[in-house]
């Protein structure tokens, strides 16, 4: 079929709505019936776990082996771990960041009382108080607190507001879409990522593309905290490539443009047939890429083999800077991987014995020992 058409004004648009709803692990109920909302709109068949992690089914030529697609909803935040005497909030991190990249952010505590608004400051926040202390104060989390931005004198005015220990904190996202293509905002992992899926979606509903076999569209809400796919998949997939982000920093291969294409992460080597197929697809296709290895990164295809699924696995990523921080990709990485995945859900079955689960050594694959000779 000829090349993809992505829409980038509807992946663009999901993705503002997406960073728009707050969606904390824990907390991500709105951003899952705004996924709800948009699979309705495409006409597409899908189910939910009992938390909220969704499926939707894009039917194939045939059933089997099936494949999945997934990405995560959920993000980064905080909790209130403490009600101080002052009144303001001590937080522990939802998900692995740093309190670097908390200070000075806006953010709002959902309570029984309420949301609430704040600002999470270092613990000497005035410089015309602390001077240069301000620049030699350690950072962790015990170091910063919340202020709330109502009137409360001290912890018993801050517990009658109705907020108190466990509390939900979420992070303004501040998203910025720039003339120059580039997206600056926190939260893009892995909204972007859901974003990426769903326009993938959309231009394979629209353009009447139908996948080789059935392919799943896993949006999990538990991955920054290590659960992801775990509980969302179904016997039949054998394949399952994960949409994340790449993490574009010294002494990484990833990059903003283009497709990165991860081969291990601090969990393992991917799939080497998977991984390959991806990279053998974007050659086919013209996609732009690199591939790239994550030393500290795990993602939905980790938390779903320590579950038990005996699946292979790849991890397909746009590259973002400052990851975990306030992060920027470009639009142009979501459009070729938004293609690299319709490319991958039309692509041939090359391994038909996974179509079960258990079966004899006949059709089992090869990876080549010999060496390269002239």
């Amino acid at each position: 079929m000829a090349r993809p058409a992505i829409d980038l004004d509807y992946l663009k648009a999901r993705l503002a709505d997406l960073l728009n709803t707050p969606s904390p692990t824990g907390y991500t109920d709105e951003a899952v019936w705004l996924l709800c909302r948009e699979l309705d709109r495409l006409g597409l068949d899908y189910e939910m776990t009992r938390r909220g992690a969704i499926r939707a089914r894009l039917p194939g030529k045939t059933p089997k082996p099936a494949r999945a697609i997934v990405a995560h909803v959920d993000t980064l935040g905080a909790q209130v771990k403490q009600v101080k005497d002052n009144g303001r909030l001590e937080l522990v991190a939802i998900g692995h960041w740093s309190s670097r990249f908390a200070e000075g952010a806006r953010a709002t505590i959902f309570s029984e009382g309420g949301a609430y608004r704040g600002t999470i400051l270092p613990l000497k926040a005035s410089g015309h108080t602390f001077n240069e202390e301000v620049d030699t104060q350690p950072v962790n989390w015990r170091q910063v607190e919340l202020r709330i931005d109502a009137v409360t004198h001290g912890r018993d005015d801050t517990l009658a507001l109705g907020v108190d220990v466990g509390d939900i904190v979420a992070i303004d996202p501040q998203p910025e879409f720039m003339d120059t293509g580039f997206i600056v905002s926190r939260h893009l992992d892995d909204k972007a990522g859901v974003a990426t899926l769903l326009a993938a979606l959309e231009c394979m509903i629209r353009e009447d593309r139908t996948p080789t076999v059935d392919t799943w569209w896993l949006f999990t809400i538990a991955e920054e905290v290590g659960l992801g796919a775990s509980s969302v998949l179904i016997p039949d997939v054998a394949a399952m490539v994960t949409v994340d982000n790449g993490t574009t920093a010294p002494g990484q291969n990833s990059s903003e443009f283009g497709v990165t294409i991860a081969m291990a992460d601090q969990t393992g080597p991917f799939d080497w047939h998977l991984s390959r197929k991806l990279v053998q697809l974007a050659r086919d296709h013209d996609i732009p890429h690199q591939k790239d290895v994550f030393r500290y990164y795990r993602s939905d295809s980790a938390s779903a083999l320590e579950a038990g699924a005996d699946i292979r696995t790849a991890l397909v990523t746009f590259g973002i800077d400052a990851s975990h921080g306030y992060e920027r990709i470009h639009e142009s990485a979501l459009e070729d991987l938004s293609r690299l995945l319709i490319a991958y859900a039309e692509s041939d079955v090359e391994i038909g014995r996974d179509a079960k689960p258990m079966s004899g050594v006949k059709g089992f694959t090869h990876q080549p020992l010999d060496e390269e000779r002239d």
